[in-house]
């Protein structure tokens, strides 16, 4: 699969999340086999840049892999100046988030509420593609609520202004997360336009991974919530779409050095305060995968040092084995 100039090694994304898909996890799910792994959306708005967090979303110069950078926002000169500043910093491709539900973000009419005025996604789109030289994608959900399911308007938009590919999650806005993704509005819109489709939302294993692509006839699939604590999910699925086979699960002791190497990563990405605190959510998300797991979890989460975090799994994993 292509997106502009950049071809990727292969057709399973990890799906941009708040808070989880910064530079160490995305460049871990990348050795396990992502194809590419789209950034943590970052808002359009310069004003909140200088916070530590805004610093470290910015940098992407030293990052291995095709560099996806997803900005968020509702004024079309403000993203188009966060496309230029990405891009300035080392981001190859700019993606445009028009799916996240949260309320914070649409109350700002931005994330998924824009799909309730496909004349401002125009408008979006058109100036932040003028505002820079890289490929420019869009990542949409199949409209706001059940009534106003408009995802083939909007992928219509999309293509017409410049859009090089186009991610869908199978769920309107109002669902959230809940209940199932339907993907016959993701089989709609790949009919109805010639850019690439990612089809988005519970793929969560090889086999559902395969039923999706199959069904939507989508050119690739995105990875999200399944991926957190697994991010060798990534392997498992392009061998079955691959071979039809299934992948051997990880051994406790591949599992144990992967675990350990990305705590190791967010200390240093972060530092030590809040390395620490942004490992417990992730090695929450690895316990659940493992016996004695939840138990341990109780325990990690009150760790305050990254030397005793780094201890405290060798000792579980000491245990476990």
């Amino acid at each position: 699969m292509n997106i502009g100039s950049y071809q990727l090694n292969n057709n399973v994304i990890l799906a941009p999340m708040a808070g989880i898909t910064d530079q160490p996890f995305r460049q871990l799910c990348c050795q396990l086999g992502a194809g590419m792994a789209v950034s943590e959306m970052m808002s359009s708005n310069p004003k909140v840049w200088n916070s530590g967090k805004s610093k470290l979303r910015l940098e992407h110069s030293d990052e291995a892999g095709i560099r996806s950078v997803q900005i968020a926002g509702s004024d079309p000169d403000e993203m188009a100046f966060a496309a230029k500043v990405n891009a300035e910093h080392g981001a190859q491709i700019i993606d445009i988030n028009m799916g996240c539900p949260a309320k914070k973000v649409n109350k700002k009419l931005a994330g998924s509420a824009l799909l309730k005025a496909p004349e401002q996604v125009e408008q979006i789109v058109k100036s932040v593609v003028a505002a820079v030289e890289i490929p420019v994608t869009l990542k949409i959900r199949t409209g706001w609520c059940e009534n106003t399911r408009n995802g083939v308007e909007i992928a219509k938009i999309a293509e017409a202004n410049g859009i090089q590919a186009l991610a869908v999650h199978g769920r309107t806005r109002c669902d959230f997360y809940k209940g199932n993704a339907e993907y016959d509005t993701i089989k709609a819109i790949k009919s109805a336009v010639n850019i690439p489709v990612i089809a988005n939302g519970d793929v969560n294993s090889p086999e559902k991974a395969k039923q999706v692509l199959d069904y939507t006839n989508a050119d690739a699939i995105m990875i999200g919530r399944a991926a957190q604590g697994r991010p060798w999910i990534f392997r498992e699925i392009n061998h079955f779409l691959n071979t039809g086979e299934h992948l051997a699960p990880p051994a406790v002791a591949e599992i144990r050095a992967i675990l350990m190497a990305h705590v190791q990563e967010l200390h240093k990405f972060y530092g030590e305060f809040m390395g620490v605190r942004i490992a417990r959510k992730h090695v929450s998300w690895y316990m659940q995968t493992l016996d004695q797991g939840k138990q341990f979890r109780s325990i990690f989460n009150g760790l305050e040092q990254p030397l005793e975090q780094l201890e405290s799994l060798n000792i579980f994993f000491d245990n476990l084995t």
